[in-house]
């Protein structure tokens, strides 16, 4: 006896009991006769929520991380407390100038001669190029403070020299009177005055 193919149904179209997957979908997908084009925003609102919070999550980790490591990396303030430095006034005659290390820049301490604070007192503001007074440099009107560092290229100054007595960069031939003001060359600003302190009559505390 020959074998009898048996017939395989690909589709049913007499089904007509078709169960409602109504539960299961979203409220703007269950309209078939709906074009998807016009529901996509609606069908995406969540993705798109989702991928938001996503975002704002990982941006707040990734800075909370860098904003840890750098804090890692960086100095304690054990270690910037020993980067202050303490001076002895009294060791430094009047008239002269004296450099020390400070968190590895040099720092210029003048005392200055009263003759010296009278010519800087006297400058008009118009002969400067980056005008402060004297008395906006200086804490103590004897004691100038400043960093040892020439604001055109960062070069250090040489004390006593220059045409108006300050100091001079020899670099590319920067002025700088005895408040430490730029008047004459390159550099556009004057020499940096760190923060400082005095504790007593004969002690700075710079930092």
């Amino acid at each position: 006896m020959c074998a009898v193919p048996q017939q395989v149904r690909f589709s049913h179209v007499d089904v007509t009991n078709v169960p409602s997957f109504d539960g299961y979908r979203l409220k703007s997908t269950r309209d078939t006769n709906a074009v998807s084009s016009k529901t996509e925003v609606d069908r995406k609102v969540f993705t798109y929520t989702i991928a938001f919070a996503g975002t704002v999550m990982a941006t707040t980790t990734a800075k909370y991380a860098v904003k840890t490591l750098v804090q890692t990396l960086g100095p304690s303030a054990k270690t910037l407390a020993l980067a202050n430095l303490e001076v002895n006034l009294a060791s430094i005659p009047e008239g002269k100038n004296i450099v020390v290390k400070w968190r590895n820049k040099p720092l210029f301490i003048r005392h200055r001669t009263q003759d010296m604070i009278d010519q800087e007192r006297d400058v008009p503001l118009t002969a400067l190029r980056d005008r402060q007074t004297d008395e906006e440099r200086v804490q103590d009107p004897k004691w100038l403070v400043c960093l040892g560092i020439c604001t055109h290229l960062g070069c250090v100054p040489i004390a006593d020299a220059g045409e108006f007595g300050g100091y001079y960069c020899p670099c590319h031939g920067s002025h700088y009177d005895y408040s430490g003001r730029i008047r004459k060359g390159p550099a556009p600003l004057n020499l940096e005055v760190p923060e400082y302190k005095f504790l007593d009559e004969n002690t700075l505390l710079v930092g």
